[in-house]
C-alpha cells in the first residue's frame, strides 16, 4: 500500500493507493482541515489507523531542502526522517506540490485532460506546468530523452509584468494595497481574481450593485465573481475575470518561453476546470501566444488543461513507489503487472 498526501495551507488531502496491473488504484482518501491539527504526523496517524504502508510521499507548498520544509501558512516544520520514524514507514518523501502534479500527469488518461490548443503534437522536448489556485505554482518538466522529469520552481513569486494600461494601473493599485513589490501570484491566483475586481471598482469606478456587494461580504469573493462572470450577470465580474484570464495566459506564455516547452504546457490547479468555458473563448491563448517575434513558437506549443483534481495525489503516489523501489529493489507496481 502507498500513502500519498497533498498538503496545503488550509487542508491536507490524504489517499491510499494500491496497484492493479501496473495502474494506481485508489483505496481510500480523506480531507482534513489543517488548522485543527498540531502537525502532519497527527493527521496521518489518525488516517492510517493500523494500516501498513510501504512508502509515502507528500506534495508540499514551497522549496524542500534535504527532506525538510517549514510551511509559510502553517506553524509546521516537516522533516521526512522524523515522519518516517514517527509513523513507522520505511520510506517517506517530501516533494514540492507542483512537482507532485508533474509526476501525476503521466498517470492521467485522455478523459482527465482537455486540449485547449493542439499546437504541433509531433514536437518532442521540455514541457511546463502552471497552476493557479490559492497561490501560483510553476514547474519544469524536463525531457531527458526517455521521459519528462518534473523539477520544482517558485516562479509564481517572480515580478508581475504588466502589458497594457489597465495592468500598469493594476500594478500601481496593488503596490499601494500590499505596500511594496508585486509578484505574479498577486494577480494570477484566487486572490488575484478579487484583486482585479477591487481594482475595477476602486480605480476604474465600475459599479458594484448592492446585492452583489452583500454577497461579496458574506461569501467567498472569488467564487461569487466567477459565478456571476460565467453567467454573464455582472459587468464588473466579467471584466475582472477577463483581466485574470488574460494575465494567466500571459504568465503561462512567460513560463513556456523560459522552459522552452515545445512538448507542451499544462494548466493545472483548482481554478482552470471551473472556468474551462472561459478559457475556451480565446483570451487565454491570445495572451499566451502574444510574444512578439517568438509568437509562432508559442502557437506551435500544445496547451492542455488538467481536469483531474487528484493529479497531485496520483503523482505523489507514483513518486513514492518509484523512489522506494530504487532504494529497496522491490516494486509493487511492477509486481502487479500480469503477463
Amino acid at each position: 500500500m502507498i500513502l500519498a498526501g497533498d498538503v496545503g495551507g488550509t487542508k491536507v488531502h490524504l489517499a491510499l493507493y494500491d496497484f492493479i496491473d501496473g495502474n494506481l488504484t485508489p483505496t481510500r482518501d480523506a480531507i482534513f482541515p489543517a488548522k485543527d491539527f498540531a502537525g502532519l504526523e497527527e493527521i496521518v496517524a489518525g488516517f492510517l489507523h493500523s494500516e501498513k504502508v510501504s512508502a509515502a510521499c507528500f506534495g508540499v507548498p514551497g522549496p524542500v531542502r534535504d527532506g525538510r520544509l517549514r510551511l509559510t501558512n502553517l506553524p509546521w516544520t516537516l522533516d521526512s526522517r522524523e515522519l518516517a520514524a514517527g509513523l513507522k514507514i520505511d520510506h517517506v518523501f517530501l516533494i514540492n506540490d507542483l512537482q507532485a502534479n508533474g509526476y501525476g500527469i503521466a498517470e492521467l488518461n485522455s478523459e482527465q485532460i482537455y486540449t485547449l490548443s493542439e499546437g504541433d503534437a509531433r514536437q518532442m522536448g521540455n514541457r511546463a506546468l502552471i497552476s493557479a489556485g490559492t497561490g501560483l505554482g510553476e514547474c519544469f518538466l524536463v525531457w531527458n530523452g526517455k521521459a519528462h522529469e518534473p523539477y520544482p520552481s517558485e516562479g509564481g513569486h517572480c515580478d508581475f509584468a504588466p502589458r497594457n494600461e489597465d495592468e500598469i494601473d493594476l500594478l500601481r493599485f496593488l503596490k499601494q494595497k500590499y505596500n511594496g513589490r508585486i509578484s505574479a501570484e498577486r494577480v494570477v491566483s484566487g486572490q488575484g481574481i478579487t484583486n482585479c475586481y477591487e481594482f475595477l471598482r476602486e480605480v476604474r469606478g465600475m459599479e458594484e450593485p448592492p446585492k452583489l456587494a452583500a454577497r461579496m461580504a458574506k461569501e467567498d469573493p472569488n467564487a461569487v465573481i466567477t459565478e456571476m462572470a460565467l453567467a454573464a450577470k455582472s459587468e464588473i465580474c466579467e471584466k475582472a475575470l477577463d483581466m485574470f484570464v488574460s494575465a494567466y495566459g500571459a504568465e503561462a506564455g512567460n513560463l513556456a518561453l523560459k522552459v522552452l516547452s515545445v512538448g507542451g504546457l499544462y494548466v493545472g490547479g483548482g481554478i482552470a476546470p471551473r472556468i474551462l468555458e472561459k478559457l475556451k473563448d480565446g483570451s487565454f491563448m491570445k495572451a499566451f501566444t502574444d510574444k512578439g517575434r517568438l509568437s509562432q513558437l508559442l502557437i506551435n506549443m500544445p496547451v492542455r488543461v488538467i481536469l483531474e483534481s487528484k493529479a497531485a495525489l496520483l503523482g505523489a503516489a507514483a513518486y513514492a513507489e518509484a523512489r522506494a523501489a530504487e532504494l529497496s529493489g522491490i516494486s509493487p507496481r511492477a509486481a502487479s503487472v500480469k503477463f
